[in-house]
């Protein structure tokens, strides 16, 4: 973000969120230089693994954590040929045996930006007393960590730490979310995504710029809306809940926000709408997929006051539902997959979350001051698995 009229004051309350949305191209530039220099000891703990066409991998997190592994999951299923599965560690947490139902070797990969909550540990544990062969694949950025210090010495374990500064001391996850979930496309997708470390941190530096997608979000925050809708499928289906939780997450939940598959809205959560609702879809880069998107663009639109409905894509063409001043475009990334397109595209969401924070006088570094939701989840009772 430059420093322009348009761009949020930091001194609402929002100097560490301002920052680590920033700082992500610099830092996605640093996952990648940082996976490069570890290939070959990751290598050499994946590939006797991936190699194994029973292994399960499990990819596990909370809150935006879980939302890295809903976005990856599909496409690294692909990329690997094997079963992903994408678990919250609340749903392990909660019915370890009904999520690992299956004692098949399992390679579980947990996300956590602190590693500190107490399910990210729980949930490991839980998976090795579960199950006869777990590997873990740690993914985390804090080094003094609970996970990252149970999992660091030990020979079923790899731990990836993610640069310092994405340990973000913001409220809700940003540079976090974005870096690990890339960390973890670099490391299990293969070379099959080299050299886009770089194309999502020109992309996104493009959207943060003023005048490229800084105006046109603030001319949908300037609407007001009561009420924000993502909606995307497949791997946008997981940014479109990562985009309704940072809404959420930064306004204190003084605004209503939520998500759903670009097919499933119109089975009952499209009840939501009203005249105050905005209406943002993700466009699928997968011609097949893409057009139940702009079905759904066509349907909302005519239903809807003009400006209410926002398509983001990284098509550029005469495409009906993708064109026009409702449509912001991730420049740079036509004809990438969707996981690729979700790590730029989420700039867009976590810029309209941090705008309406600050326009309704709220603090996003600390939207809840008294305290009754936490950066790092407190009050999460363990009990024992007999």
């Amino acid at each position: 973000m430059t420093s322009g009229s348009g761009s949020p004051s930091v001194d609402d309350g929002a100097v560490h969120t301002v920052r680590e949305i920033a700082q992500q191209p610099r830092l996605w530039r640093e996952v990648d230089r940082l996976v490069a220099a570890s290939r070959e000891s990751l290598d050499a703990f994946l590939h006797p693994l991936t190699a194994r066409g029973d292994l399960r991998v499990v990819l596990t997190g909370a809150g935006t954590s879980a939302f890295a592994g809903q976005v990856l999951q599909s496409a690294l299923a692909r990329r690997l040929g094997l079963r992903v599965d994408a678990v919250s560690t609340t749903d392990l947490v909660a019915d370890p045996r009904g999520c690992l139902a299956e004692d098949v070797p399992t390679l579980l990969v947990s996300f956590a930006r602190s590693g500190d909550s107490p399910e990210s540990v729980a949930a490991t544990d839980l998976a090795d007393q579960v199950l006869s062969e777990v590997h873990h694949l740690v993914i985390t950025c804090n080094a003094a960590g609970d996970l990252a210090r149970k999992h660091t010495e030990r020979p079923a374990s790899r731990v990836l730490l993610m640069p310092a500064e994405s340990n973000d001391r913001g409220f809700a996850m940003t540079s976090s979310f974005t870096c690990m979930a890339l960390a973890a496309l670099l490391v299990l997708g293969g070379g099959a995504h080299d050299g886009i470390a770089e194309r999502l941190a020109r992309a996104a530096e493009s959207i943060m710029a003023d005048g490229g997608g800084a105006d046109a979000i603030a001319g949908l925050v300037d609407r007001a809306p009561e009420r924000i809708v993502y909606l995307g499928s497949g791997a946008l289906k997981g940014l479109a809940q990562e985009s309704a939780l940072k809404v959420l997450e930064l306004t204190g939940g003084a605004v209503v926000a939520g998500s759903e598959s670009s097919l499933g809205f119109r089975h009952g959560p499209k009840a939501v709408l009203n005249e105050r609702t905005a209406v943002v879809v993700y466009l699928s880069n997968d011609p097949y997929t893409r057009r139940y998107d702009q079905d759904i663009v066509a349907e909302l639109r005519g239903n809807l006051p003009a400006g209410s409905v926002v398509t983001v894509t990284a098509v550029s063409g005469a495409e009906p539902a993708a064109c026009g001043a409702d449509t912001w475009t991730v420049p740079g990334l036509d004809g990438v997959e969707d996981v690729v397109l979700a790590l730029a595209a989420v700039v867009y969401a976590q810029l309209i979350a941090l705008r309406t924070s600050l326009a309704r006088g709220i603090r996003p570094d600390e939207p809840f001051p008294s305290g009754e939701v936490n950066r790092v989840v407190r009050g999460v009772v363990l009990h024992p698995l007999t």
